[in-house]
């Protein structure tokens, strides 16, 4: 097992990419500007990056259309797509080390957990699509006997990709494996705090045979790149993962050029039911403890709201108040760390901003709830907030960070009642030995993902994820994502 000492002599030899990925080959911005790319863990500079523009996202654009119209990749046979997809997976194993690295240096996770989850969900990611590549069937639709109607699914063209910080690749990944799966052509722009591992990642996929053209990646800012391609009047389609508030952007910019189809995987405020006939107080409390501290609670899927039925809440939040204590602040280079930093000052002085309105509204505070002392990054000590009323901010809104709001519920109907207080809906998670119980509450709760007795418990491939209300629409992961980068052709034989 690597240590910190040989994670760190690795990261200082490594080599950084730092330009811009188009039609197969690195290059600078048209404008030349580029932008300071900070490690988050010691607030250094790791590089400068190429800053694109409208200009690069014309240029990025046309090439991958060109690309598309060629048939190089769309007209390709499915299963040779497939192939490369499975050879792309292969060499994101290979270079697990390095992948998991950058992953680490732009955004402050710890690398235990690079190397343990991010790595090999990307890798599983491509080679499940690879393999569904050519398993695809279209229809013969029941017509009358005089007529063969046939049904058949088309890939749309140019696919903007716009990804998140906190699972740079991963997030990146769920979108490139059914989009290129199906024959598109793709241009994505990653978020400012976290470009390096994608742009490693385009290199793999010229060497995993890909086309040139087929995979752009354009390092910019959301108001100049972002913005320039979700009004592009030739990209076909937006897929997005951030914020609800930037995902109502792309809606927008939808509406103001072509009415490009747009896939959001927005915000969420998950609850995390635990009632009174739960099987295992100690395996609930693990699971809440890392439901909100995993990935420094930079996590979409979040369960910073904690519902707990008032019968167990004192021995409940003995066992959690333990719990937490697995969670500690540290390097995220050392394996042993189980938090690393927050990924950018800004985004740190906005989770200390909500603890100070938590502080204010008068919340319990029992844990944490201040800057990690004695580092030089951006490191928030994990949060734990009790008596949280349902309408606090910290009950509200997305924190995006290590807070836990525990509120206290009296039977199945306010557990219900409170889980759905939310604009959100992406996913929450119902602990209760009573299947009958289990299964109504996950009826009446209004999100994407219902988790059982456990809490987001697999990487498994074979399920949609995606969101209901605020937290968006359109499914990433399983065959439904399929779908949505790919339109229904009728063609109708009069025989």
């Amino acid at each position: 097992m690597k240590t910190y000492h040989d994670w760190e002599k690795k990261a200082a030899e490594l080599s950084i990419q730092n330009q811009a990925f188009i039609n197969g080959k690195y290059v600078n911005s048209l404008s030349g500007k580029t932008f300071v790319n900070i490690n988050p863990a010691t607030a250094q500079k790791i590089n400068d990056v190429t800053e694109c523009g409208k200009e690069d996202v014309d240029v990025a654009v046309k090439v991958a259309r060109d690309t598309f119209e060629s048939g190089v990749w769309s007209n390709m046979h499915p299963a040779l797509r497939g192939k490369h997809l499975m050879r792309l997976g292969d060499l994101i194993l290979q270079h697990k080390d390095e992948l998991a690295l950058l992953e680490t240096m732009d955004m402050g996770k710890p690398i235990s957990d690079a190397m343990a989850v991010d790595i090999p969900a990307c890798a599983r990611t491509l080679h499940w699509y690879g393999e569904a590549a050519d398993k695809l069937m279209d229809e013969i639709a029941p017509t009358d006997p005089s007529a063969l109607a046939l049904v058949t699914r088309e890939a749309l063209g140019v696919i903007g990709i716009v990804v998140p910080w906190n699972f740079p690749l991963m997030m990146a990944c769920w979108k490139l494996g059914p989009s290129l799966a199906v024959g598109n052509s793709v241009v994505v722009k990653p978020a400012e705090q976290s470009p390096l591992s994608i742009l490693r990642l385009a290199e793999l996929a010229s060497e995993a045979g890909i086309p040139d053209g087929v995979l752009n990646v354009l390092p910019g800012f959301g108001e100049t790149a972002g913005q320039a391609l979700g009004l592009h009047m030739d990209v076909d389609m937006i897929a997005f993962t951030g914020s609800t508030e930037v995902g109502k952007y792309f809606m927008q910019y939808s509406g103001k050029s072509n009415l490009k189809r747009v896939s959001l995987e927005c915000g969420g405020k998950s609850p995390h039911v635990v009632m009174k006939d739960c099987p295992d107080l100690d395996k609930a409390a693990s699971a809440a403890i890392g439901g909100i501290f995993f990935n420094q609670g930079e996590v979409c899927t979040a369960g910073s709201r904690l519902l707990i039925d008032r019968a167990i809440k004192d021995e409940f939040m003995e066992k959690l108040m333990k719990a937490a204590d697995n969670y500690k602040v540290g390097d995220p280079l050392d394996p042993d760390t189980t938090m690393g930093s927050l990924v950018e000052e800004q985004h740190m002085n906005r989770v200390l901003g909500f603890i100070d309105k938590a502080n204010e509204e008068g919340a319990t505070l029992k844990v944490g709830g201040c800057r990690s002392a004695g580092r030089d990054g951006f490191f928030v000590d994990p949060t734990i907030f009790d008596d949280v009323m349902p309408d606090m901010t910290i009950a509200k809104e997305e924190i995006f960070g290590p807070v836990l709001s525990v509120l206290t519920f009296d039977g199945e109907q306010e557990a219900i009642t409170l889980a759905n207080d939310t604009i959100y809906g992406l996913a929450a998670g119902v602990w209760s030995k009573d299947i009958s119980q289990a299964h109504r509450m996950a009826r009446a709760i209004r999100a994407g993902t219902v988790w059982v007795n456990c809490w987001d418990p697999t990487g498994d491939m074979t399920v949609p994820f995606g969101g209901f209300k605020q937290s968006g629409f359109g499914r990433d992961k399983s065959i439904h994502a399929l779908e949505k980068y790919t339109d229904l052709k009728t063609t109708w034989v009069q025989l």
